[in-house]
Parts: C-alpha cells; structure tokens; sequence
C-alpha cells in the first residue's frame, strides 16, 4: 500500500533528513522518499496500522502532520 503523508514546518535538507531518518526507522516502511518542496513523505507501507506509527515519529521530530492520502 502506498501513502503520502502532508508535513507542515519541514524548511531545509536538515528537516528532511530527520524526517527520512525518523520513517526509516520504522519496521514494515519501503520505497521511503521525502520531499521539501511539496512537503510531502511518500512511503510503501506492509500494513495500514503503520500509518499512525509513521505520524508519530514525524510529529515526535517537531513537524505537523496535515494530512494523510492512500
């Protein structure tokens, strides 16, 4: 299943490697791609549970999750 997941707040590279760094933690998380200027993390995920874990991780890094599209 794939996801996209709206970030608000990401302002540089440095953001979007914590964000990168923070998903790929994630076990079950493939295909993972962050993008700065859309704001947005593109993800495979195994299971449809993974995406609250992959909001909390994002918001646990100081970001806004604004939306989430499957």
């Amino acid at each position: 299943m794939t996801i996209s997941i709206r970030i608000d707040g990401m302002h540089c590279g440095g953001c979007v490697r914590s964000v990168e760094k923070a998903a790929q933690s994630v076990d079950g998380v493939s295909n993972l791609s962050v993008n700065l200027e859309s704001g947005e993390l593109r993800a495979d995920i195994d299971r449809p549970e993974l995406v609250d874990t992959l909001k909390g991780v994002i918001e646990d890094c100081g970001f806004d999750v604004t939306g989430v599209t499957a």
